[in-house]
């Protein structure tokens, strides 16, 4: 078996027998850390000609004791599959820092971050895993930045293909288990990532698994492109992805119906993680980790997710209450398994009755 098909062994095995814990918001944690200017250039980019503070994604190279900290504590709490720090690591988002000739370095650092944190917990009883983050940009290649010309693009598909495909290369290399393509707004964008997966997959003759998490943007349940969250799902199922859902935007409160929607809809696992709650008028988050748990639990005990985690606002207590929540409860069953979810020679699943 190549490295790809025992991860979807591993990820099928483990998806199977329970409910699978991602970890929660490394932007949050890095915002309680409060580094200073001097603590994101580190010695490594003391002379560089703008402001870097802000620039998560550079302390995988700066701040590396920090970062394995995080992964760390998430570990601790439950999760079984830590995204590295690298949701802004694209040439195109590295831009606003004028960082792009760090990019693979940045991806690189955070692969063997998280790949430490990992592999130092471990074991064959409780597998974990590295999902590398590949983040939806900030730029959309589907609307006009522009009001005055709804012709215009700020981006094209191949300046995002070869970008997210450099990206995604680092990571590969760094020794990531899988990745998740998430908080997609656009899924033009999500289909350019997918290319450059495909692209970079036929290159390496291996192909790992890649989750999918879309992204609405208010509670009429659509992305910003205007899409459902069935209609994104008929969007990329092409990609045969390990699974799909829904990240970020608001508490689980009320990403429930639409969580709901594409459990109804979708032939791949669920994955979820929502926000702890509505920011506040500071943009904070106060929803605590039992509220966040009780929700995250009745969305398990009705049958609608696989996977769960946290996204803007949660810690590691809200990781260790939703472990709690979850302990026990059946994973969401399927009525089939796309092909590259079959590798491991397990039979389909069938629908829960």
């Amino acid at each position: 078996m190549s490295r790809g098909e025992q991860v979807v062994a591993a990820l099928e095995t483990a998806a199977r027998d329970r409910i699978l814990l991602l970890d929660g918001a490394m932007g949050t944690m890095i915002q309680a850390e409060t580094l200073t200017e001097e603590d994101f250039r580190g010695q490594q980019f003391v002379g560089h000609n703008c402001g870097l503070k802000g620039n998560n994604d550079l302390l995988n190279i700066t701040q590396p004791e920090t970062i394995l900290a995080i992964h760390t504590g998430f570990l601790e709490a439950g999760a079984d599959i830590i995204l590295t720090n690298t949701f802004n690591s694209t040439s195109i988002s590295q831009a606003d820092y004028e960082m792009e000739a760090a990019v693979p370095h940045i991806n690189r650092h955070a692969a063997n971050v998280a790949r430490a944190a990992v592999d130092a917990v471990s074991t064959d009883d409780h597998p974990r895993f590295v999902a590398g983050s590949l983040g939806p940009t900030n730029k959309t290649a589907s609307i006009s930045p522009d009001v005055s010309d709804p012709g215009f693009r700020g981006i094209d598909f191949d300046t995002l293909r070869i970008a997210y495909k450099e990206q995604a290369g680092e990571l590969m290399e760094g020794g990531v288990d899988l990745f998740v393509l998430e908080t997609i707004f656009d899924t033009l964008n999500a289909k350019a990532a997918l290319f450059a997966l495909s692209e970079l997959f036929d290159e390496v003759g291996d192909t790992l698994p890649v989750l999918i998490s879309g992204t609405v943007t208010d509670l009429s349940g659509r992305t910003l492109t205007g899409q459902t969250p069935e209609a994104f799902w008929y969007s990329v199922r092409h990609a045969n992805p390990f699974s799909v859902g829904l990240n970020c935007s608001f508490g689980a409160e009320h990403m429930r119906p639409f969580i709901d929607e594409l459990s109804r809809s979708a032939n791949a696992l669920i994955c979820a993680y929502p926000n702890a709650g509505l920011p506040n008028e500071f943009g904070e988050y106060d929803e605590t980790p039992d509220i966040t748990a009780k929700h995250l639990g009745e969305w398990a005990e009705a049958g609608l997710v696989n996977m769960v985690g946290g996204c803007c606002g949660t810690t590691p207590d809200h990781i260790r209450a939703i472990a709690d929540a979850i302990a026990g409860k059946p994973p969401r069953v399927i009525p089939d398994l796309p092909r590259h979810l079959r590798l491991s020679g397990l039979e389909p699943l069938t629908v829960r009755s």
